[in-house]
């Protein structure tokens, strides 16, 4: 047989650009009449529900959706802006609440679509069954590409979705953005049962389902970016009283708090700690026309600092309500070091052996918990801790062998 001339580059098949739906951008609906002709033609449909939400990450302090993508078989595409109609949303509930949801990446999704009384009766997180298929790569773009061969460029997620009216460009990438979901989640239906997956990731999206709204972190103050530099408890107490008073503006006005007033200009001035105007004005970004107006707003919040007694000052290093930083443990105890240490091997041995994350067999901090903690039943723990069946029984054991090596 004579050798191929074809390249490797001939043979590896070109995606096709996927650049407009194919029945073209739908109008968006921004009244009650839209919401129940929407409504009563998807009810109309068949199969699945594709779901799609954009938000403003980064100019609001809101989640809140801002545009809400739908498309159903036999029912076409549908854009809804739920602002005007947040209302009027009753009729869609009744229509999508008992169908089966498709989304990527589901978890950020679904919370915004909750808080206008959307919510699925069951759902298929194409991304989630990316990462259970061990594709190396998960966003929407890499799996439409290998699955159906088809590319969707970049587009506007990242832009401000608050923005009114909508540019046709933005419409245009939202609309496609569920264009090919019903499609994938077949795509994806099909790898994760040549795999063997199946159970596995319907556990997995009824977990994501049932899961709800993150819980706010406690002393959210403390993830300011450069608080680390800070030393003292009376500059962590500054940093502390300008973010409060920056997260109250924020979500009076909803902007992203960022744009309020950015961490490193907290950071500067809970670090040169002014007393006066002139002085906090001479700081970098204080001194700008928009903080201006609002210098004696942080000055007030750096002398309700400063007046704090020594009691109320926030600890510098943070208390810990479960187990301590893993690279602590082999001080604090060496031989529950040693268990999370045969723990991983053998987990990232299971990782590799049925090509799923390690991150997606077992939550890292359950795994941390358990070893630290060495409890009776690894099993009850993982089952208190929210591990699926299908996590315990392949991780389980591996934990157990961890926990008994060292007793």
């Amino acid at each position: 047989m004579p050798e191929s001339t074809e390249s490797p580059a001939e043979s590896t098949p070109v995606p096709v650009p996927l650049l407009v739906p194919a029945d073209g951008v739908p109008p968006v609906i921004e009244t009650a009449a839209g919401v129940r002709d929407a409504a009563e033609r998807l009810a109309a449909g068949t199969g699945p529900l594709a779901v799609d939400a954009e938000r403003a990450s980064g100019f609001r302090y809101s989640s809140r959706a801002y545009l809400v993508q739908l498309r159903r078989e036999g029912a076409g595409s549908f854009l809804l802006d739920p602002i005007p109609t947040a209302g009027d949303l009753a009729p869609l509930a009744d229509a999508i609440g008992g169908l089966e949801w498709v989304l990527h990446s589901a978890d950020q999704d679904l919370p915004c679509l909750a808080e206008l009384g959307l919510a699925p009766a069951a759902l298929f997180d194409t991304e989630l069954a990316g990462r259970l298929a061990g594709f190396d790569r998960v966003g929407l773009a890499a799996i439409v590409e290998r699955t159906l061969g088809l590319e969707l460029r970049k587009g506007h997620g990242a832009a401000d979705w608050s923005t009114r009216p909508l540019p046709d460009s933005w419409l245009n990438y939202a609309a496609l953005d569920v264009e090919v979901l019903l499609e994938l989640r077949e795509a994806m239906v099909s790898e994760l049962a040549a795999q063997d997956k199946t159970q596995w990731a319907a556990q997995e999206f009824e977990h994501v389902r049932q899961a709800g709204p993150p819980q706010p972190k406690p002393d959210r103050w403390r993830r300011t970016s450069q608080i680390h530099s800070l030393k003292s408890p009376r500059q962590l107490a500054a940093v502390r009283e300008l973010w409060t008073a920056r997260d109250e503006i924020a979500a009076k006005r909803d902007i992203s708090p960022s744009r309020i007033l950015p961490d490193s200009a907290i950071v500067a001035a809970a670090t040169a700690d002014p007393t006066s105007i002139e002085a906090l004005r001479k700081l970098p970004v204080f001194g700008g026309p928009r903080q201006r107006r609002s210098s004696r707003i942080w000055l007030a919040a750096l002398e309700r600092a400063r007046a704090l007694p020594d009691a109320d000052l926030p600890p510098v290093n943070q208390p810990f309500t479960g187990p301590p930083p893993a690279s602590r443990w082999a001080r604090k105890d060496p031989e529950a070091a040693a268990r999370l240490a045969a723990a991983k091997a053998g987990i990232t041995a299971l990782s590799e052996r049925v090509h799923v994350p390690v991150e997606n067999l077992l939550s890292p901090d359950l795994v941390r918990r358990v070893c630290w903690e060495r409890p009776v039943s690894v099993d009850d723990a993982l089952a208190a801790g929210g591990a699926r069946p299908w996590q315990r029984e392949l991780v389980g054991p591996i934990l157990v062998d961890a926990v008994r090596a060292q007793s």
